[in-house]
Parts: structure tokens; C-alpha cells; sequence
């Protein structure tokens, strides 16, 4: 039988009754739980900073997209900036696929190079025409000889890094924006780091292109994300804590 911790007994006397190893699991523990309520709290407040860029771009008039991309070759910060340009033969220009969902259907989403002027370093900029179901195997006709401008107003947004769990991009099938390697594939030089998310539609003709620059609601429960970790943590604390009375009390 095991016997009682005594507080009046020495530190040398119970050393080895102390939980070491209980106390260090705890500590990282504890400490991998806080860390998640932290990066949740960041998180909590760069949505709010997209959901307020967001609600901006409601009022904001559209800007030649060639000036605010020489503000991003000059390292100023474009993303959710509305733009316009207008882009030769772009309802007949060639374009990869990029797998995307939209309100919980699954699709591709056309992306297209246009030539820009007056943005510094950048020749083009990627166009994402908009969002085509897997329900729908039409696509809009390609031909490169058309150069019928079409006017666009959009979006700018960043690319999101790929996850470790996202599929390697194939030839003409893309599972994350990779400016680089689409630029390639549509032959489309210099190109800027940025997309342009189509507001207004490249093929108004053509009813399965669905401009879809945003998603239709964006949540925030980062907070209480949060507060889950962090009540975790606290549990945990408690549960540490009980175990250390018992143990005393024998």
C-alpha cells in the first residue's frame, strides 16, 4: 500500500513521491491547450479585419487595376481592393481549372490570364472567371484568336498557401492557386501574386459561370473556438490539482 504524502516529511524523504512525471505531461499540456486559444484569438481578429475589408468593398468604387498593382510591387497591401480592366478576348480565353466549393457544392472555378499595363514588374493578371458545378461538363468555348475586350470589375485577393492535405496540382487541374505554375500553363508572363475574382461575369451568355468573387457568408466563432481551449486548459488545471490533494491526503 502506498504511503501518504507528509508535508512534514523532507523534500529528500518524498522526492520520489512527487508526480514528475504527471506534473511535466500537465505542464505541456496545459501549455499546447493556451497555445490554441491564443493562435485562436489571432485568428478571431484578422476575421474580423477580412469581414470589415469585406464590408467596405460594398461602397468602394472599382480602381484600373493597373495602378493598384504598381502599389503592390511597391509592397503595399492590395487584398480586397475592387479593381476594374479590361481584358482582350477573355470570354473565349484559354483557361486551367481550380477545384473549389461553393455553398457546399463541388466545382471548378476558370481561371484566365489578362494582360495589364502601367503595373509596374507585371505583364497579367489571373482572372478567376467564376464557378462551373460538377453538375455542369460544358464549358465556355476557347479561342485564343478572339480579342473582343471584356470589361470586368473584381476583386483582389492573395492566394492561400497549400495544407498538407491539399492534392498536387496536375497540368491543367489545379487544387491550389499557384500563380507560377498556372501563369505557365496559360502562358501568361510576369504575372502579378495576385488574383482577380471576377464580380461580373466574362460569359453573361452563359448561364453555368457563376461570378462568385466571395463566399456567401464567412463566419467568425474563432472566440469561441477560444474560450473552448482555454476552459480545457482550465479543466485540466483542476483535474492536475485534485489528483495533488488526493495524493496528500493519502
Amino acid at each position: 500500500m502506498t504511503e501518504a504524502w507528509d508535508p512534514e516529511v523532507p523534500m529528500g524523504d518524498r522526492r520520489g513521491r512527487f508526480p514528475v512525471a504527471l506534473t511535466v505531461l500537465t505542464l505541456l499540456a496545459m501549455a499546447l491547450l493556451i497555445g490554441l486559444g491564443a493562435w485562436q484569438l489571432q485568428r478571431m481578429y484578422w476575421k474580423r479585419d477580412v469581414l470589415a475589408r469585406i464590408a467596405a468593398l460594398e461602397a468602394a468604387p472599382a480602381r484600373p487595376v493597373g495602378a493598384v498593382l504598381a502599389r503592390r510591387a511597391a509592397g503595399a497591401d492590395v487584398d480586397f481592393t475592387r479593381v476594374t480592366i479590361a481584358c482582350p478576348g477573355l470570354a473565349r480565353a484559354p483557361f486551367v481549372e481550380l477545384y473549389g466549393l461553393r455553398e457546399g457544392q463541388a466545382g471548378s472555378r476558370l481561371i484566365s490570364a489578362c494582360p495589364v499595363t502601367g503595373a509596374g514588374p507585371y505583364r497579367t493578371v489571373l482572372v478567376d472567371r467564376g464557378f462551373v458545378g460538377d453538375t455542369i461538363s460544358a464549358r465556355p468555348p476557347v479561342d485564343a484568336a478572339d480579342a473582343a475586350p471584356v470589361t470586368i470589375v473584381g476583386v483582389l485577393r492573395s492566394p492561400e498557401a497549400a495544407s498538407v492535405v491539399t492534392p498536387p496540382n496536375r497540368a491543367r487541374q489545379f487544387f491550389s492557386r499557384d500563380v507560377a505554375a498556372m501563369a505557365k500553363a496559360l502562358g501568361a508572363p510576369a504575372p502579378a501574386p495576385v488574383f482577380l475574382l471576377a464580380e461580373t461575369s466574362s460569359n453573361p451568355e452563359w448561364a453555368g459561370l457563376v461570378a462568385a468573387p466571395l463566399p456567401a457568408t464567412i463566419s467568425n466563432r474563432h472566440l469561441e473556438y477560444a474560450l473552448t481551449w482555454f476552459g480545457l486548459a482550465a479543466a485540466l488545471a483542476g483535474v492536475y490539482a485534485a489528483v495533488l490533494l488526493k495524493r496528500r491526503k493519502g
